[in-house]
């Protein structure tokens, strides 16, 4: 599903990514752990291309994102094109990035009714269907300011996969929650993993990785450290920078 190879990325001086390389195969849960600054989140946002790489090439389904290949050389697509990739990945912000002047239900399906041309009528359907799927069938005419954090941002990730797309990406979905409203998040996202949805998810919720993640990679400067199933790379690192990090985590 997703392919990364020898991705670099620089903001001025300061170089965020260094050569990653990283193969995700459909279906499946890789988590991204590491400290702040390591480039996680850079990382997410190269992938729909809402940070241009410097150097390298990214692919999702097949397709190559945000360039097009002419023998040997990458060429930029046109933003509408851009556009259009960037609704078969999903992207979960930390902070929700929910209109406040919209409800619940117009909330989830602008999206579908602007970019895809859906019927409004359908995508109001839809979108009743996926607020029922992630606990909050109630809340449709409610306005995001009348929400909780937790019920916020199950809103965003509805919101997402409202546009129904073949990879969904998590930018620490939980940070911005209070510890007691952590749980009715992560659960939701338990849900699409069991239901085969393919994700990056970027969090320090360590029980999280251990109990869906089919991959647990581990970043640090820019580079990834460490990959492998949650039992040994969590269990058994052998990095010793995995281990220093965990030992403060754990």
């Amino acid at each position: 599903m997703v392919e990364i190879r020898s991705v670099h990325k620089s903001f001025g001086p300061l170089q965020v990514l260094r050569g990653i390389d990283l193969t995700v195969r459909t279906g499946e849960v890789t988590v991204v752990l590491g400290p702040s600054g390591s480039g996680k989140s850079t990382l997410l946002r190269t992938i729909n291309h809402l940070e241009k790489v410097d150097r390298g090439w990214i692919s999702v389904d097949g397709a190559l994102v945000g360039y097009r290949r002419s023998g040997d050389r990458l060429h930029e697509l046109p933003e509408r094109e851009v556009l259009k990739q960037r609704t078969r990945i999903g992207f979960v912000f930390q902070n929700f990035h929910l209109f406040p002047h919209l409800t619940v239900l117009e909330n989830i399906t602008e999206a579908p009714v602007a970019a895809l041309g859906r019927p409004r009528k359908q995508a109001e359907a839809a979108a009743a269907e996926l607020l029922a799927r992630v606990g909050l069938a109630d809340k449709a005419s409610a306005y995001p300011a009348r929400l909780s954090g937790g019920q916020q941002q199950r809103v965003a990730i509805a919101r997402a996969l409202a546009l129904e797309p073949s990879l969904l990406l998590f930018d620490e979905p939980t940070s911005a929650l209070d510890p007691e409203l952590v749980g009715e998040v992560l659960d939701v996202i338990k849900d699409l993993a069991a239901q085969g949805t393919t994700m990056i998810v970027v969090t320090h919720e360590i029980g999280f990785a251990r109990e869906a993640a089919d991959t647990v990679v581990f970043m640090d400067e820019g580079r990834i450290v460490e990959q492998g199933p949650p039992a040994a790379v969590l269990d058994h690192p052998e990095h010793e920078r995995t281990r220093a990090f965990l030992s403060k985590v754990l």
